[in-house]
């Protein structure tokens, strides 16, 4: 793995660290010249801060602690850039999406002038499956600040989510070895971001731009690790199918997608308008049924129990929560339970997480 040498702030004292950086597979490691592990980013949360020509300043996207690390090294800069998801000193990336972006462009314009033919429906339909990845990233990120708002009525930020305490990051180990493994199985062309939230209701949503919710009340009500990837795995589905950017497309309609060509992503009241619809409304019969056979495919090629996820049907099929959800009574339960145990495998199985580790995501909400 690459290293280099870097300069730490931890952001508590004004004292600066020499530190050795680690780039290992998934984040970046900041050590002390004594050995010690003073901090692991990863790469998607880096990003970079204000600083004087040919130094790299990095921080952590969303972090409430200032702290940053400063790279003098040009070369060992360029490494960290390339695996950034947010930083793009050399121009690459956007160079390397350039062109669809512009293809996209005219067809969303095409797509517009025709609008008259096909409806608003019909229209997100055709769109959504063109957007780049980075378009649908940056859509997710304006329909996250809204969501935000609207299930965390405390305003308690990063405190919403589970994870971050001491107590609690074993259990976030636990819940990334879930997706680690799931993800390797889907190869989406984006990463997903996946998050446990302080909210009661055994529920889980998909937002657009790979964002998928994992409400604390669905992981109390699952008897096995199984049974929460499985319902991962559905959410997958709606992730692959772009059905989340579909729904908010449809509910901001034409001044959302004029919006969209412009770059504005987060003005005026439609994205408001297509959070509420996320939360809010269900996604069709098509959908959750096509929803459903994915994430029973997605799990028998990860190697998972298929019948956990019609299990977790079965206990939950009942429930009148609101938001984009599994738990619809279109088509009917039982149907979809007996729809999706007819995907199990007659091969064998592994349990995604063991004893101990099981343990700790039952306590991922526990600081």
């Amino acid at each position: 793995m690459e290293s280099g040498a870097g300069i730490y702030f931890d952001g508590k004292t004004s004292a600066r660290h020499d530190a050795t950086v680690l780039l290992s597979p998934n984040a970046l490691q900041i050590s002390g010249h004594d050995g010690r592990l003073l901090a692991k980013w990863p790469y998607d949360e880096l990003e970079e801060l204000a600083a004087p020509d040919k130094v790299l300043r990095l921080g952590r996207r969303g972090n409430a602690v200032l702290e940053r690390l400063e790279i003098f090294d040009p070369e060992f800069a360029a490494a960290v850039d390339a695996r950034a998801i947010h930083i793009d000193r050399t121009g690459m990336i956007q160079r390397r999406q350039r062109g669809s972006v512009i293809g996209w462009t005219l067809a969303a314009t095409v797509s517009l002038l025709l609008v008259a033919w096909f409806g608003i429906p019909a229209l997100a339909e055709r769109i959504a499956p063109l957007l780049p990845v980075v378009v649908d990233r940056k859509l997710g990120d304006a329909v996250d600040i809204q969501m935000r708002g609207m299930l965390d009525p405390r305003n308690s930020g990063a405190a919403f989510e589970c994870g971050a305490a001491e107590a609690e990051k074993a259990g976030r180990g636990a819940l990334d070895k879930i997706v680690q493994r799931l993800e390797a199985s889907a190869a989406l062309p984006g990463k997903l971001r996946t998050f446990v939230v302080r909210r009661p209701e055994a529920n889980a949503m998909a937002l657009p731009g790979g964002q998928i919710y994992v409400f604390r009340g669905l992981i109390e009500k699952a008897d096995n690790a199984d049974e929460v990837a499985g319902v991962i795995a559905h959410e997958i589905g709606h992730v692959a199918h772009r059905d989340g950017t579909k729904a908010v497309l449809q509910a901001g309609g034409l001044s959302f997608l004029f919006g969209m060509l412009l770059g504005d992503f987060v003005g005026g009241g439609a994205v408001v308008i297509a959070a509420k619809t996320v939360l809010q409304s269900s996604y069709t019969r098509e959908a959750e049924s096509a929803a459903d056979a994915y994430g029973a495919a997605l799990m028998n090629r990860a190697g998972g129990d298929v019948t956990a996820l019609a299990t977790m049907l079965g206990k939950i099929g009942g429930a009148t929560e609101p938001g984009m959800k599994i738990l619809l009574d279109h088509p009917e339960t039982k149907a979809r339970i007996a729809a999706i145990n007819a995907f199990a495998s007659a091969k064998s199985t592994t349990p995604f997480l063991d004893a101990k580790e099981w343990a700790a995501l039952k306590r991922i909400c526990a600081g």
